[in-house]
């Protein structure tokens, strides 16, 4: 029935900081851009992973308002060396929920940081990369 992962959504509260973010920081692209009624919504993707996105929404309607509440609890990006990826976030000011990484039940080793929008995001080095 279900064929793979398709995106996760992450509820932001400036479009353009978001993007920046995703995209100047993090290294993904934009694929869609677009505005609905109410709401702005932006779909990004990683060269190496074109199949599964993250979806950012930005509600623009004061009547709606920016959602802080929600049931996703964190995103986590793989990467090779976690040292050399927080050295490289800590030169981009981006805000880490601490100091001390800590190991994964695999084995492997993470940490958590902020996003513009306060979104809690974490690192991940596997064991066997």
């Amino acid at each position: 029935m279900i064929q793979k992962m398709e995106h996760t959504a992450i509820m932001v509260q400036d479009m353009e900081r978001s993007i920046q973010f995703y995209c100047d920081v993090l290294g993904f692209n934009v694929r869609l851009r677009g505005r609905k009624p109410g709401r702005e919504m932006a779909f990004l993707y990683l060269e190496s992973q074109p199949d599964m996105e993250i979806e950012l929404i930005c509600d623009v309607d004061s009547a709606v308002g920016y959602n802080e509440d929600g049931i996703v609890n964190h995103l986590a990006f793989t990467v090779n060396d976690i040292e050399a990826a927080i050295g490289y976030l800590k030169d981009k000011r981006v805000e880490f929920c601490s100091d001390e990484i800590k190991p994964t039940l695999e084995g492997g080793r993470m940490i958590l940081f902020w996003g513009p929008s306060q979104e809690l995001l974490q690192l991940v080095e596997r064991v066997n990369n």
